[in-house]
């Protein structure tokens, strides 16, 4: 599972005229139906068996996690393992939270998350405020693009952008393997991603 890479995101992508989001995946049904998934530091902890407990939704509560905490397997248990991610509290309101005080931003590197899926996953969907232009692409095992949205431009919070800030994107598909997120040449912070397989 590689990095994601300018070149490659600007070959690979397909590009789509409009996205269309599943009606079934609602913002209310993922507040209604998501079975909220804490962070755990624990090394040995192991796979909720998820297909058991069959929940149509997971949302991952970031306020479970701590400011400057770099984020990578502390969701393995819910069937995810991040790439690139740190925890914050965001002194800067140009990138406020969505819920709760916690926000997730691409760091070391600025500008890209990844996200990987331990099985096939069926949705992501995410609140984004960007500096930049922002694209969230969905992959399959075969690193083939299944689903794409896009920020059409900046949405910083207190600026003049013609989008608010945390806007929603989401992705579907039958067999996601990862989704990566990426502002060309610029910040970019995530809050209440949630997903379903």
């Amino acid at each position: 599972m590689g990095h994601c890479q300018t070149q490659s995101m600007k070959k690979n992508i397909p590009q789509f005229t409009q996205k269309f989001r599943d009606p079934a995946i609602s913002e209310d049904w993922i507040e209604t139906r998501g079975m909220i998934a804490n962070a755990s530091r624990n090394e040995a902890s192991q796979e909720c068996d998820l297909s058991a407990a069959n929940p149509p939704c997971v949302r991952l509560n970031l306020e479970s996690l701590k400011s400057f905490e770099g984020v990578d397997c502390q969701f393995r248990a819910w069937g995810i393992t991040l790439s690139n991610a740190i925890a914050l509290d965001p002194s800067n309101h140009a990138f406020p939270p969505r819920s709760g005080q916690i926000v997730l931003m691409g760091a070391p590197k600025s500008g890209w998350f990844e996200i990987i899926f331990h099985r096939p996953a069926r949705f992501f969907n995410v609140y984004v405020t960007s500096s930049q232009r922002a694209i969230l692409c969905a992959y399959d095992n075969q690193g083939q693009v299944v689903d794409q949205d896009e920020l059409r431009g900046p949405n910083l919070a207190h600026s003049d952008a013609q989008i608010p800030p945390n806007a929603q994107l989401q992705v579907s598909g039958t067999e996601i393997a990862r989704v990566t997120l990426y502002a060309f040449d610029g910040q970019i912070t995530l809050d209440d991603p949630s997903y379903g397989f």
